[in-house]
């Protein structure tokens, strides 16, 4: 097992749904509060990863972020070697790529948000900051954890946005996804077998944690 491709895998989800939660708040919020005519616009562009293949959006990122775009000309200027084909390019890859898993659950939590209660805090005084951050976002709370977590399990499971913006290298850009593809082209499918386990079993883990949190399954039984 390679335990680097692990610890590349876990680095770049911890970031990109920190990421997510830090940039997803204030589009999520905007998305639900907002009453501009055309925002469907601004939301069909943040679910459009959902169905876009990803090998089509990791082309466009690639080419948006290469040597001859502005924004990798900047970049190469700036820190002195290409976005593409390295950690950062691909970090921002993946926060592209699963910006719809964090905002979508971000938003519908917002609106769950009884709008009176909102309009109260408003006549008492308290601007919409304040108002964001003391009723609105602890009134969200499973939601914001659902949009982190799935970000953050989408993220283990990428393989096309991954492979075309960040490459195949060891240590840098190699993720689980892209270790279970070498080994199987390898025909090593007894190591391949047990990445592909402990990915499953991470994923389902993860998943049956969110479920269990928005069903609260665990309040079916007796407190004592």
């Amino acid at each position: 097992m390679n335990w680097m491709a692990i610890w590349v895998t876990c680095k770049l989800a911890t970031l990109t749904s920190l990421t997510l939660l830090i940039i997803g708040l204030p589009i999520a919020y905007w998305l639900t509060y907002s009453k501009w005519r055309w925002k469907f616009l601004i939301e069909s562009i943040v679910a459009l990863p959902l169905v876009l293949p990803p090998t089509v959006l990791g082309f466009y990122i690639l080419i948006s972020i290469g040597p001859h775009s502005p924004i990798g000309r900047f970049y190469t200027d700036l820190v002195g070697h290409p976005l593409p084909f390295s950690f950062q390019g691909l970090l921002l890859a993946s926060i592209l790529y699963s910006l719809p898993f964090a905002v979508q659950p971000f938003a519908t939590a917002f609106e769950q948000v009884d709008r009176k209660l909102i309009e109260a805090s408003w006549t008492l005084g308290l601007s919409k900051l304040k108002t964001f951050y003391r009723l609105i976002l602890p009134l969200s709370t499973a939601g914001l954890i659902t949009g982190v977590v799935l970000s953050f399990a989408h993220t283990l499971g990428e393989f096309g946005v991954v492979l075309m913006v960040g490459g195949n290298i060891e240590g840098i850009t190699r993720t689980v996804s892209i270790e279970i593809y070498d080994e199987v082209q390898a025909l090593n499918y007894a190591a391949a077998a047990k990445t592909s386990a402990l990915l499953l079993l991470v994923s389902y883990t993860v998943l049956l944690l969110v479920y269990a949190m928005n069903r609260r399954v665990w309040s079916v039984w007796p407190q004592k």
